[in-house]
């Protein structure tokens, strides 16, 4: 368990005498113990008051994205601390943590005898200004595919600046599963496969997109994947899970997928350790707000801080990996704004609107990623179940039912097909249904995915009276019951589906023996809702082989290139499981590449 403790003396906490003087006749000193509720579950911290002011924050107990959240757990403490004042800004792309951290302060507050809203003084700032960068290449956003490109351009000499609006590096592959495709690398004939083709890869890729992808993208990314891997492990030293392995896919003909060592926080556990040793100029909490021009040619962009500061950045080279535009249902299809959204709050797709003023051309804007196994946590908001899905119909004690309680696909089949299956049942959903030792393991892989325990015992005491539904009963006909459904073709379902793990051969819907290694046992049971959930779109910027973004004309952008999500294409209507991170990787690192030689011409 993480843990932060920042204490700091009477020396530091001076030069904020003005607020210092808030609630000082009021608060008494010592240490008062808050828990609260954070993002992931429950969030416990001590705070000291020590000559009448907040002189120490402790962090003793916290489930919290790692990594993601780190900027609100670390450096707004210190904020708190380092002001006396809880005016201060929360950290982007971590409020909900950052309102915890608040609010947990302010009950400590209260319980020393203060009043909170003494110690919400607005903070004086420092007067805003502009400050001028020359660089050769400027990166817009810190999300996988911006840092690929910016240690890549870094690597071949390129001086570099990143910027990412939000407190912290990462984007959306810190809350992704976690897992990337390696097609043609070492690691995957380290791992046991050394017959994968480029080949087989795009025909692969071309079934699963409905065959909408960009054909030329595609081989792009399949042709460069394998070299991305080897760079992002050697070079940048992220680490994959090689005991764990290549994973068993059916988007996939050859297996050429692997899990990141520690998932999305340990990858980006790994880049920050690698950034510390480059000369890249990392900008956090400044976003991009305007593309330079002079004539057609981009050369540069403004940007501005949390604290109002404007950065008037000149540049040969401008790269835009700004991610999606899930988050921005103004450019969202009709279809995706039903769907439950599970992204970041902050992909408002800022790179698409930004390139509208050098008439950047786009595609496929109307699809997104959808996943079958989503859990409704709020009114049109998702959590994602697929870790502990992957564990439970592995296990082969695990099975996925419609409101009628049948069977209607096989649990190992891609999750396009079970999505497509999903989507055509009552209510537009399924049922995970589980027996006690599953569910067991099911719940202990939910955690890195921001469901907590606490969070899964609160929604079982609801019982299914309303979203997520989570069901547990002692008996078939109690677990039915719960949700009206008909527990005779409930019991008949798991009884038959025992029946093809005896016999190794599901003859309904063709699940591998392989896969159904466990029957369901006695109860207790228990019932979890499976839902459609989107958080990747597909649509984006067109780009060609440079990477290089391409106008309504057909006719390339000087200067402006783009990598990772909001360069479209690519995937089709839908990518298959592993893809969207490789791309980032992979295109990142292609458009570092490009953009550091069109600075070295110039």
């Amino acid at each position: 368990m993480k843990k932060y403790f920042y204490v700091f003396g009477s020396l530091l906490l001076a030069a904020f005498t003005a607020v210092g003087c808030a609630g000082k006749d009021a608060v008494k000193d010592g240490d008062y113990a808050v828990s609260v509720t954070g993002h992931n579950g429950p969030l416990e911290l001590t705070v000291n008051f020590s000559a009448k002011k907040i002189s120490g924050i402790t962090i003793t107990k916290e489930n919290e994205t790692d990594v993601l959240s780190d900027p609100a757990l670390i450096d707004l403490p210190k904020k708190i601390i380092e002001t006396n004042s809880l005016a201060v800004d929360s950290v982007s792309g971590a409020t909900v943590t950052s309102s915890a951290v608040k609010y947990a302060v302010r009950q400590a507050i209260a319980q020393a005898g203060g009043n909170p809203d003494d110690f919400e003084r607005p903070i004086e700032k420092a007067p805003a200004k502009t400050e001028n960068i020359s660089a050769d290449v400027v990166v817009i956003g810190a999300g996988g595919a911006g840092v690929s490109a910016a240690l890549r351009a870094d690597q071949l000499g390129a001086k570099t600046v990143l910027l990412e609006k939000t407190g912290m590096i990462g984007g959306a592959l810190v809350v992704s599963g976690g897992n990337q495709v390696v097609m043609g690398s070492k690691l995957q004939k380290e791992a046991g496969v050394a017959n994968d083709s480029m080949q087989s890869m795009v025909a692969d890729f071309m079934k699963n997109g409905a065959r909408k992808n960009n054909e030329a993208s595609l081989t792009l990314f399949a042709r460069n994947v394998g070299a991305a891997s080897d760079w992002l492990h050697e070079y940048a030293g992220v680490q994959f899970d090689m005991k764990g392995g290549l994973h068993k896919l059916a988007e996939y003909s050859n297996d050429r997928e692997l899990a990141y060592l520690g998932g999305g926080s340990g990858f980006m556990k790994s880049i920050l350790q690698k950034l510390s040793s480059t000369n890249i100029d990392l900008h956090l909490n400044t976003k991009a707000t305007e593309l330079k021009r002079d004539g057609g040619m981009v050369v540069g962009v403004i940007a501005e801080d949390s604290d109002g500061n404007t950065y008037d950045i000149t540049a040969k080279s401008v790269i835009i990996a700004t991610g999606g535009y899930g988050a921005n249902k103004s450019l969202l299809s009709e279809d995706l704004q039903k769907s439950l959204y599970y992204g970041r709050s902050n992909a408002t797709g800022d790179g698409l609107i930004m390139s509208d003023a050098v008439n950047a051309q786009r595609q496929l804007m109307q699809y997104g990623k959808r996943y079958p196994n989503g859990i409704e946590v709020a009114p049109g908001m998702a959590k994602s179940t697929i870790a502990g899905n992957i564990v439970a119909f592995n296990s082969g004690s695990a099975i996925l039912i419609n409101k009628e309680g049948k069977r209607v696909v096989s649990e190992k089949a891609s999750n396009r097909t079970i999505l497509e299956t999903e989507v055509k049942q009552t209510g537009g959903m399924l049922f995970l249904f589980m027996d006690q030792k599953t569910f067991d393991m099911w719940k202990e892989r939910l955690a890195n995915a921001g469901i907590s325990k606490e969070n899964i015992d609160a929604w079982l005491k609801n019982n299914g009276s309303h979203a997520p539904i989570f069901i547990r009963g002692t008996t078939v006909e109690e677990v039915a019951a719960a949700l009206n459904m008909d527990a005779a073709a409930l019991k008949a379902t798991i009884d038959t589906y025992n029946s093809y793990v005896v016999s190794g051969t599901d003859s309904a819907f063709g699940r591998p023996a392989n896969f159904m290694k466990a029957k369901i046992e006695d109860g207790p049971y228990y019932l979890v809702e499976q839902k459609p959930r989107f958080a990747t779109t597909m649509g984006g910027l067109v780009l060609d082989d440079s990477l290089q973004v391409i106008g309504t004309d057909g006719k390339i952008v000087p200067g402006l290139y783009a990598a990772g999500e909001v360069g479209g294409g690519v995937m089709g209507d839908d990518s298959p499981s592993g893809a969207n991170n490789a791309w980032a990787i992979t295109s990142g690192k292609l458009a570092g590449e490009s953009a550091a030689k069109n600075a070295s011409k110039k």
